[in-house]
């Protein structure tokens, strides 16, 4: 199944069929089109000049078209637990962020490995040749329109959307820095921005990551996180079949209560988004990943606990809790460990494999929810 994508905004987006429709005009072969497409999603070269084994009047098309890299690190910082958050910058002088996580915990494990094959097995079968794995949370907008009272990334609302080119050159910088015996083992739309607000740009990037002849990663081991779009997340799941691993954030054990601290409530309210989430198609026995951020003293209760298993009951999800990492902008203070236990208890008993999110990279400002525009003021703007 491949999406019905709109046209390539750059020669970075472009697909092999469409390098070689490209091609054909200027009058190159066929084989030089494959060669382009290697040079750049294999070997992450985006300089024509490095392409040495292209004819020289070649190499200064391409330039003169416009293929460069869209992306400058301007910042690339190290956690004390091996996260790793880079700045990156674009042509026009905006920034995003992008992380690189290694897995290493059970925990950490199940919440970014690929869900198991139709016969039980986890199609994540380790690199001989490799021995860290990282997952890279990658942004899809410059700031984000949602406004989630917790989170950093939507202090100063939606400054623009980012192409589909911008987002995909985030995963040919993150494989850059994995050097050695290091891999990226997944891909998930988790950074700054709503990747549903911006599907266009991000269904370009899931059939570039998936295509044999680039990049090459199946999409079993891409997630998409959503504050829940429903029409755009019923898009995902006609273009993609339910191949696209999902994460939704819920946060709120009810419509009223989510409403208050996500305003995309109001648009798409929880009943609506928990019946849209029934229709998802779950190939095997994957499952929809909740995520819930728990803020101490506002929805951590045992009572929010089995509220929000009443409204999970019958779905094919697992849980992350998230307990909210500090954010000066956002007044939310951080439950107790005891808190965090006894919600986690709550829903397992009720029969949901729950997960607590171990904090990564929280000393560099990396952790979830913390990504951020520095340096701007709260700016709640919901569409």
């Amino acid at each position: 199944m491949t999406a019905a994508l709109s046209p390539p905004q750059s020669l970075l987006e472009r697909l092999p069929h469409e390098w070689e429709e490209l091609f054909a005009g200027w009058g190159q072969p066929r084989y030089r089109a494959r060669q382009v497409f290697a040079w750049i999603h294999q070997r992450g070269i985006l300089e024509p000049q490095a392409m040495t084994d292209l004819p020289g009047p070649l190499r200064l098309r391409l330039a003169q078209e416009g293929l460069a890299p869209p992306l400058t690190v301007v910042a690339d910082q190290v956690s004390s637990d091996g996260t790793r958050k880079l700045l990156v910058e674009m042509v026009d002088s905006q920034r995003v962020e992008t992380v690189l996580i290694p897995r290493g915990s059970v925990a950490e494990r199940d919440v970014y490995a690929p869900p198991q094959d139709d016969d039980g097995d986890s199609d994540d079968e380790p690199d001989p040749a490799a021995t860290e794995a990282y997952s890279q949370c990658i942004s899809s907008q410059v700031g984000c329109a949602m406004g989630c009272a917790f989170c950093a990334s939507g202090i100063a609302g939606l400054k623009r959307q980012m192409t589909a080119g911008e987002i995909y050159a985030q995963v040919l910088l993150g494989r850059a820095r994995l050097e050695g015996q290091r891999r990226q083992s997944g891909i998930v739309f988790m950074g700054m921005g709503e990747p549903l607000h911006n599907y266009p740009a991000v269904a370009r990037v899931l059939e570039l990551l998936r295509t044999a002849e680039g990049f090459g990663m199946s999409l079993r081991r891409v997630t998409v996180s959503t504050s829940g779009l429903i029409p755009e997340l019923r898009q995902l799941a006609e273009d993609f079949g339910g191949r696209v691993r999902l994460a939704v954030s819920v946060h709120a054990s009810d419509s009223a209560s989510r409403s208050r601290i996500m305003p995309i409530n109001r648009r798409y309210p929880l009943p609506d988004l928990l019946a849209a989430l029934r229709e998802y198609p779950v190939p095997g026995l994957g499952r929809i990943t909740i995520e819930y951020t728990l803020l101490g003293g506002d929805n951590d209760s045992d009572g929010d606990a089995l509220r929000l298993s009443e409204q999970l009951a019958g779905l094919p999800v697992k849980v992350n809790l998230i307990p909210v990492n500090p954010v000066p902008e956002a007044a939310f203070p951080a439950p107790s460990e005891a808190r965090v236990a006894s919600f986690q208890r709550i829903l397992r008993a009720r029969g949901l494999d729950t997960f607590v999110r171990r904090r990564k990279g929280d000393d560099i400002a990396a952790a979830c929810g913390q990504l951020a525009l520095h340096g701007e003021k709260r700016k709640v703007r919901v569409l």
